[in-house]
Parts: structure tokens; sequence; C-alpha cells
């Protein structure tokens, strides 16, 4: 029987940061989709503190396994190392395959109905750089990156619409008795 081994946190969010950067993804990219989702809802709102709050979902470890295995068989289209017919399937991003979608959904649940509604609108949508990802260039395959960057989105935004909705709380009046 194998040993099994602690893969420490920084490890895996280190190896996610790598990937995403390798991939043409940046924090920031990010970030700009979440300022676009937010700013109408939250007076004041910086993309600096978006960019903040996707560091944070990346942290979480449901978030960073699914960006890696979704980038992985991504890559591995593009190698050609998938078995048909899922190959061809992931490759030309099927419009019925829904694996994809699935993975990055299960990954945004974690920040709730906001979160799920923001995926399913930036899935449909596909602004910024979840677009530049989807659109079909020779030899890059982003079936599974597109949906993941939306699912990150969705969740950076999710957790600022909750500690924004928070925070109105803790600053209203009290009622009158």
């Amino acid at each position: 029987m194998m040993e099994k081994t602690f893969v420490p946190s920084k490890d895996v969010l280190e190896a996610t940061l790598t990937l995403l950067e390798e991939r043409g993804v940046a924090i920031w990219d990010i970030a700009e989709i979440v300022y676009e989702m937010q700013a109408p809802y939250n007076e004041g709102l910086t993309v600096k503190e978006c960019a903040e709050s996707v560091e944070r979902v990346l942290q979480k470890r449901e978030i960073q396994h699914a960006l890696l295995v979704g980038i992985e068989l991504d890559k591995l289209a593009e190698q050609k190392k998938l078995s048909e017919p899922l190959q061809s399937i992931v490759e030309q991003d099927e419009g019925l395959f829904g694996v994809d979608e699935t993975i990055a959904l299960g990954a945004v649940l974690t920040y709730g109905s906001i979160g799920v509604t923001t995926f399913g609108h930036l899935d449909k949508c596909k602004i910024g750089i979840i677009h530049k990802l989807n659109e079909k260039k020779e030899n890059c395959v982003h079936t599974f990156l597109d949906d993941l960057v939306a699912s990150v989105a969705a969740s950076a935004a999710s957790r600022i619409a909750h500690r924004y909705r928070d925070e109105l709380e803790r600053n209203e009046e009290p009622l009158a008795k």
C-alpha cells in the first residue's frame, strides 16, 4: 500500500497560479470581470479590491483542484493525448459536453446562489478574458479554462456582494420600537 502524503497548500496554490499564468490568465483579468459584475451594486468598489477577492477565492482548495484538473485536461487535449471520442469532444468544445460547466459549477457552489447565477450569466455572456479563452484558436484548447475562470470571477463577485451586504447591515439604523 502506498503511503499517503500531504501536499502543502502553498504548493497547490503556487501550481494553480503558475498554470493560470502559463495559460494567459492574470488575476487582474479576472478582477476586471468581478468589477464589471459588482460595481453597479457597490459604490466605491475598486478593481484592486476585486483582485484581492480573486486572490482569496484562489486560496480555496476546491477552486484550486477544479483549476488543476480542468487545465490539465485542456493541455492533454492540445497534445492529443485523450482517448477518442473524448479527444474530439474536448478539442472541439462540443455543445452537448457539459462536464466543463459541471466542474466549474461545483467550484462556485461554495459561494451560494449569487455565485451560481453570476456563473450562469458569465457562461452565457463570456465577457473579458472569458471571451478570449472561448475563441477557437489553432492548437489552443480552453474547453475547461473559460468556464473555470467564470467560476472564479463569479465566486469573487459573490464574496464581494456578501461582504457589501454585511457592511450595509452593520451600518443600518436600528428599527424604532
